[in-house]
């Protein structure tokens, strides 16, 4: 993805400083920076997400794009991700096995909550929101949880809710 996003860079430099460039080799220049630009559309990118020495998730709330995969890291052990709600939650394997790496493609919009099956009474938890799109998060809040993850999804929603904002 770096390589891609690299080579929209050059062709938008080259575009400014050296139009007589693409004056002659219009088509040729126009069917690549196309190429490049829906490449980096159709490929998405990755995100990787560690599992704490702390017995929390970092980052504890993701912000990606539809087509993206965010990838969990067994970093410390003891952990793994089980996902207790989300817009599709029949394409999303309940949970992974412990102290192993885990990815998920995401291709529906909205926030999905995850959380370590060992650790979730102590408030291990994260989300994923995806594609900015927060119209599922009244049934996010309503999750029966331990109370001391309820206390921890209420800040993860405050987080979750003030980035959207900021778009």
């Amino acid at each position: 993805m770096d390589i891609i996003n690299s080579l929209i860079y050059l062709a938008h430099k080259v575009i400014k400083f050296y139009p007589q460039l693409l004056s002659k080799h219009f088509k040729a220049f126009g069917f690549i920076l196309f190429s490049l630009i829906a490449a980096k559309q159709a490929i998405g990118e990755t995100i990787q997400i560690s599992f704490t020495q702390f017995d929390t998730y970092s980052p504890e709330v993701a912000h990606i794009e539809v087509g993206d995969t965010v990838v969990w890291l067994p970093t410390s052990e003891g952990h793994n991700v089980e996902f207790l709600a989300g817009p599709e939650m029949n394409n999303i394997p309940p949970k992974s096995v412990v102290n192993s790496s885990h990815s998920i493609l995401f291709k529906k919009s909205g926030i999905y909550l995850y959380g370590c099956t060992p650790h979730l009474n102590i408030g291990m938890i994260g989300l994923v929101v995806v594609g900015n799109d927060l119209r599922n998060i009244k049934n996010i809040k309503e999750v029966e949880l331990p109370r001391v993850a309820k206390s921890v999804l209420q800040k993860l929603i405050v987080d979750a809710q003030s980035y959207a904002n900021s778009k």
